[in-house]
Order: structure tokens, then C-alpha cells, then sequence
């Protein structure tokens, strides 16, 4: 297995198999578990015991015995383990590591939304923060979006922060009319329908894959759309052998190493989420020495925040469901022999 070695592991002179001893022990002592998004870098990937996207996190977060999470993802995917899991402790290794996107609205943003349109459910996509969630009525996942928005008895929804994956929800609801917040993710925004015809060009044979998150303009252009774990799916089972994917690079990165088989590129400049490249080794270690960057939740408003994510699982994964559906990571996740 090939490791990869940080700028900052060799200006410390430490070997990357010592930080990762070192972490393996710190789990042990500690009852630790590591959770880790598929967008981090691929030496954070391969020391996770979860590998996965928002849902298969949040699905992994709720039943895991551990008493520490280390959620090496952005802030508000830590909070949302610590609203599923009040009574263990959430740590964040780079406080960093935020969402432009959740940054994007604030509670007074929402309530002045809701105003515009009153009596309508708002359903709050997870990239936001706890405060919103607090003020939504039911979260949901890009997997889900389109299964929660549906559950809801109300013609009109509202639906926020991302426009992006709003617009894809209306298209794929036409029965309801969705109010649809002015929220986006610079980083699939960054892709541009030029950017696609470029790599058409250059690879016309190519299934082109988009999430949602991108401009509507760009997504339509795409052959598939998907969430992550629909994106990892849809090209790891498919026929072809070319694949333009439209998502953020450490997605592709973790694509290209599974499935070596097959010919798996992007747009160029590569659309890279810098707050999702925060986290590394050392800074896992020093989380789990020192229980460092903890996440709290404001007690006002934990029982509704938390209450919109239990909604969604009622309606995405009622009493008695297999589950069977839901990605659970990827399946070639990397052990580390030490």
C-alpha cells in the first residue's frame, strides 16, 4: 500500500507509519473511532474506521459505541454526530475546517425566509449549521433530498441553503413548488459548462457524472446525476470504462485508487474544497491527546436540531428497513498493517 506523505510529516522528520502507529494506539487507550468524509486527503482516508459521505457518517455516527469520535470532515458534519450522539465527545482536529456553503445562511437569514412564505415546511439540507437545523423542520442528505421532500404534505416547501441541489429536487418533484434559498458550494461552482465541453472534447467516449451541488447549467450537461455515494456507485458498477466526474477531487482521487480499471478525470483547475484538506495526522493526534476542539452544541437549541435528522431517518429509514440501499463507504476501505 502506498502511504502519502505530507509537506508537514517530513519537516517534523516524522515517518508517516509512526503517526500512524501512534494514532492506532490513541484509539485503543482512548475508545475512539476516526470518521472521515470521502473528500479528505487519501493518508486521512486510510486511518478512518468509516469512510463515507454525509449519510453514510451520520448513519455510522448514531450507532457506534465509541466514546470519542474523531470526525475528520467540516464543522457542520461534527456537529451533526454530536446531535446524534449527545453523551460521547466530538472532536474537530482543525477548527479550520468550516463550510462556506452553511456559512451561507444564519438563523435570522431563515426566519426572514420563512416570513416570505409562511406555513411552508422548511427542509434544511445537512450542510448547515445546528442553529438552522434548529429552525427547519426535517434535514436531509443530497441521497435522500428528493425522498424528504416528497414525505412532506405540503405543496409548497421551502428549501434551504443550496440552490443547486434545490433546483435538482424541483425537477425531480414537479407536484410541489419549492421556495429555494440563494445558498451554493463555491467548490462545485467552480465548474462551468466550458469546463465540461473542454472534457468532452478531450474524452468523448466518457460518461459524464455531476452532484447536484453544481450550477444547474453544468449538472444538466452531465449523463448521471448523483450525491457521492451515488456518484462512487453509479461509476463503480457501470459498463464504461471513461468517466468525467463533476465533484470535488478528493471524491475522484478516492474513485481513481478503487477502481484502477478504469479511466476517471475532472475539470481543470481541479475543483478542490480547501476546507476539507485541513485535517491531517498530526493534527488527529494531537485531537485525540489532548480530547482538543471539542464540539458543542447550544442546550437551546439541541433537542430541535437534533430532531430534524431523527426526522429524516423516520422518513428515509422507517422501523424494519434493511437499509439495504444505503452506501455504507466504500468497500475497498485501506487497513493500515502496522
Amino acid at each position: 500500500m502506498v502511504l502519502h506523505i505530507t509537506l508537514s510529516d517530513l519537516k517534523k522528520g516524522r515517518d508517516v507509519q509512526s503517526l500512524v502507529q501512534e494514532i492506532q494506539e490513541l484509539k485503543k487507550e482512548k475508545n475512539a473511532v476516526i470518521i472521515t468524509h470521502i473528500y479528505q486527503r487519501l493518508e486521512v482516508q486510510d486511518i478512518a474506521d468509516q469512510v463515507g459521505d454525509s449519510l453514510a457518517l451520520s448513519r455510522f455516527a448514531a450507532k457506534t459505541d465509541a466514546d470519542i469520535i474523531v470526525f475528520c470532515g467540516v464543522h457542520f458534519m461534527a456537529e451533526t454526530a454530536k446531535l446524534l450522539n449527545p453523551k460521547k465527545t466530538v472532536l474537530l482536529p482543525d477548527l479550520q475546517s468550516g463550510c462556506p456553503m452553511a456559512d451561507m445562511i444564519s438563523i435570522d437569514d431563515l426566519r426572514a425566509f420563512k416570513a416570505e412564505h409562511p406555513g411552508a415546511p422548511v427542509v434544511c439540507y445537512v450542510n448547515s449549521s445546528a442553529a438552522v437545523k434548529a429552525e427547519s423542520d426535517v434535514c436531509c442528505t443530497s441521497t435522500n433530498a428528493v425522498q424528504v421532500v416528497k414525505s412532506l404534505d405540503s405543496k409548497e416547501v421551502i428549501f434551504v441553503p443550496d440552490k443547486g441541489l434545490g433546483v435538482w429536487v424541483q425537477e425531480q418533484v414537479p407536484g410541489k413548488k419549492l421556495h429555494i434559498y440563494d445558498g451554493f458550494c463555491p467548490t462545485h461552482y467552480q465548474i462551468t459548462p466550458k469546463d465540461v465541453f473542454v472534457m468532452r472534447e478531450k474524452y468523448p467516449d466518457a460518461v459524464v457524472v455531476a452532484h447536484p451541488e453544481c450550477d444547474p447549467e453544468v449538472w444538466r450537461l452531465a449523463d448521471f446525476v448523483g450525491s457521492t455515494s451515488q456518484i462512487y456507485k453509479f461509476v463503480s458498477n457501470h459498463e464504461k470504462q471513461q468517466f468525467i466526474i463533476l465533484s470535488e477531487q478528493g471524491l475522484v482521487a478516492r474513485m481513481q485508487r478503487d477502481m484502477k480499471h478504469k479511466t476517471i478525470v475532472t475539470t481543470f483547475p481541479l475543483p478542490l474544497c480547501p476546507n476539507m484538506k485541513y485535517h491531517k495526522l498530526e493534527s488527529i493526534i494531537e485531537a485525540l491527546k489532548n480530547n482538543k476542539n471539542k464540539i458543542e452544541v447550544d442546550e437551546r437549541i439541541f433537542n430541535k436540531a437534533a430532531s430534524t435528522i431523527t426526522r429524516m431517518f423516520e422518513v428515509t429509514e422507517p422501523k424494519g428497513s434493511t437499509n439495504s440501499n444505503y452506501w455504507e463507504g466504500p468497500k475497498t476501505q485501506v487497513k493500515v498493517d502496522l
